[in-house]
C-alpha cells in the first residue's frame, strides 16, 4: 500500500503544494485561509484531495481531540512529500478504501507530519 501511496502523492504533490502555499483569500482565526475556502481549492484539484484532507482533520478531531487550523493543514500537505497519513488517506478517498482510510485514523501521530 506504502508504494501505491508514494506514487499517488508524488503524481498530486505539485498541484497540492501549490495550493498549500496559496496566498489567503480572507482572515482566519489563524490569520491565513479559512479552512472552507482552502477545502475548496483542495476539491478544485482533485475531489479525493479534499475528501482526504477531511478524513484526515476528522481523525485529528477525534484522535487527538482538537481541530487543525488551516495554516497546520497546509504545513501537512506541503512538509516533505507531505504528511504520509494525509497522502494515503487521499489516496484511499481517490480509491474509496474505507478499510484503509480506517487504518491510517489508527495511524494518525498526535505529535505533527510523519
Amino acid at each position: 500500500m506504502l508504494a501505491h501511496v508514494r506514487t499517488y502523492a508524488l503524481a498530486v504533490a505539485p498541484w497540492l503544494l501549490a495550493v498549500a502555499h496559496a496566498q489567503p483569500a480572507s482572515g482566519s482565526a489563524d490569520g491565513g485561509m479559512p479552512m472552507a475556502d482552502y477545502l475548496g481549492l483542495l476539491e478544485q484539484i482533485a475531489p479525493a484531495a479534499r475528501e482526504g484532507a477531511e478524513a484526515y482533520l476528522r481523525a485529528n478531531q477525534q484522535r487527538c481531540g482538537r481541530v487543525l487550523t488551516t495554516q497546520e493543514l497546509r504545513r501537512a500537505m506541503a512538509h516533505d512529500s507531505g504528511d504520509r497519513v494525509l497522502m494515503g488517506m487521499i489516496r484511499a478517498s481517490q480509491l474509496r478504501d474505507t478499510k484503509t482510510l480506517a487504518a491510517l485514523a489508527q495511524d494518525l501521530s498526535c505529535g505533527g507530519p510523519k
